[in-house]
């Protein structure tokens, strides 16, 4: 297993529980797993299955599918220290006549009764659906899909990316819209939850104060997983995830809290809650399990021979934001070699995989903005230092590796900053060759932010300052992207408004790439 400290630069680390003080302050955070009794056919005190289900990490043979039993979602999920059996069933058809899959699983306490099944032996390339039972009541139905075999060609497929869901701003309008589209996948960029306190007056609203025990972000978690259109995304496609910041606090930076009083180890005791939650509440595999305030998120999935999946972690392994964090010209630390985003052995995996030829796409699914964009007008200069241009060095790294390495027709994907963005990414920093070694897709959240404005007033300085930027939106909404041999083509699809039901959407920009090219082409 990889080290929790992975990358990391501090020399005085050996591990949570030292940091924590020991086995008896690790448990504080939360008690080791109790072997109760299992329950066969429990009586629960109300539907179970309010939290719906989802899929993910969509294999050639398989899938993984998720449910959580909660008959009180929002305080605590309602439920007892029982053990509870759940039975599950994929089938070829909606009406489940064709049933080629069944079995049963455990939902235990400690993993606040979610259950995450990893269901193999399925042909390649198709459409399944799965359910859930337990106590006599029965789940909604899920669809998902599994890929095309490994070494084959790979279909043409549909999938789209999304971001930034803040509960209390806005409404998730944009993924009504996106169940009309027919995706095959759906990429989550982080953000899924919120940490922060209620807030009076808001679209809707967080219940309690920020949150920072297990059953607070398992009830934040819950709050979220109400919302109808969230459910039934989750319910049309498998998901692959990753998280940003504020899956556990905002602008974290490995053990290091944006409110410089909170000690390290605070920060992981906390890191350690908040990973556990999240796991529990997302379709991953068992490979993916935390360990204390480690969670290896990190891993591939392909699409045959025709795109690969790199799903990065830009936040558990990253050294401190540099010049006191913001929008601002690059210090020295900004430019110091050994600050990190990625921590050395993400980073040498992320080389070593898209060094393979063995993908004709090579799809970055990350968090922060990589390209260099200058948000100041005339001479001066201003980066923000939170993302990738505040760990130059590391930036240079990957794009450096992209253009020595020859990697196939790299194509980021990125959230974090509630925007749209599409980008060519150069090499403006090289001697010679400075020509953009691969292109970079930014999309704006789902609802944080609330309302936004298709053209900002700053937009033409924006684009004057810097000419490697193709488009920018600050609507809200997602990208939806078309990937086949001959083409890759990205749509920015928003909604004018999240304050209010009924948004209609629209497709504010539209933009090709062909395989061995790296400039965007407007569509």
């Amino acid at each position: 297993m990889i080290s929790p400290w992975a990358g990391s630069t501090r020399q005085d680390r050996r591990g949570f529980l030292r940091l924590a003080g020991g086995a008896a302050a690790a448990a504080a955070v939360f008690p080791m797993e109790a072997h109760a009794a299992t329950r066969r056919h429990p009586a629960f005190r109300d539907y179970p299955f309010q939290l719906g289900v989802a899929s993910g990490d969509p294999a050639p043979d398989g899938f993984v599918i998720w449910t959580r039993l909660a008959p009180d979602p929002l305080n605590g999920g309602g439920m007892t220290t029982e053990a509870i059996e759940v039975r599950w069933e994929v089938a070829e058809d909606e009406r489940f006549e064709r049933i080629v899959r069944r079995g049963s699983t455990i939902a235990s306490a400690y993993w606040g009764h979610s259950v995450h099944v990893e269901v193999g032996g399925l042909k390649p390339e198709r459409w399944y659906w799965y359910r859930f039972d337990s106590g006599g009541e029965r789940s909604p139905v899920g669809r998902t899909r599994t890929t095309p075999p490994l070494g084959s060609a790979g279909s043409a497929f549909r999938f789209a990316f999304a971001s930034c869901q803040h509960f209390e701003t806005g409404l998730y309008t944009a993924y009504r819209h996106m169940l009309a589209d027919n995706v095959d996948l759906v990429v989550h960029l982080g953000d899924y939850i919120y940490e922060g306190p209620g807030v009076k007056d808001r679209i809707r609203m967080h219940r309690g104060p920020e949150i920072r025990t297990l059953e607070q972000y398992r009830n934040r978690y819950a709050l979220y997983r109400s919302d109808d259109a969230l459910q039934a995304m989750h319910a049309a496609a498998p998901w692959v995830v990753t998280w940003d910041d504020h899956e556990v606090d905002n602008n974290y930076a490995d053990d290091i809290s944006e409110e410089k009083h909170v000690r390290p180890v605070d920060l992981l005791k906390r890191r350690a809650i908040a990973y556990k939650a999240y796991y529990e509440h997302m379709p991953l595999r068992r490979a993916q399990q935390p360990a204390g305030p480690s969670l290896r998120l990190y891993r591939e999935m392909a699409w045959g021979q025709l795109a690969r999946f790199l799903v990065l972690d830009t936040r558990q392994y990253r050294t401190d934001q540099p010049c006191d964090d913001g929008n601002k010209p690059q210090c020295a630390d900004a430019l110091r070699p050994d600050a990190t985003l990625l921590g050395r052995r993400q980073r040498d995996w992320l080389f070593h995989r898209t060094a393979d030829r063995g993908a004709l796409w090579n799809v970055l699914a990350q968090q922060v903005m990589m390209a260099r964009v200058d948000r100041k007008s005339g001479p001066e200069e201003a980066f923000s230092m939170d993302q990738w241009p505040g760990y130059e060095a590391d930036r240079r790294r990957v794009l450096d590796h992209f253009h020595q390495a020859r990697v196939q027709n790299p194509v980021v994907l990125t959230g974090d900053i509630h925007t749209n963005w599409a980008n060519d990414l150069d090499r403006a920093y090289a001697g010679s060759d400075k020509a953009p070694v691969g292109v970079e897709f930014v999309g704006t959240s789902i609802s944080s932010g609330g309302d936004g404005v298709d053209q900002p007033a700053y937009l033409p300085a924006l684009l004057s300052e810097n000419p490697a930027v193709k488009f920018h939106n600050t609507e809200r909404g997602y990208v939806l992207c078309d990937v086949t041999r001959d083409r890759w083509q990205t749509e920015y699809r928003t909604v004018p408004y999240v304050t209010r039901p009924g948004a209609p959407v629209q497709t504010r920009a539209r933009f090709a790439v062909e395989p061995g090219h790296t400039r965007l082409q407007k569509a």
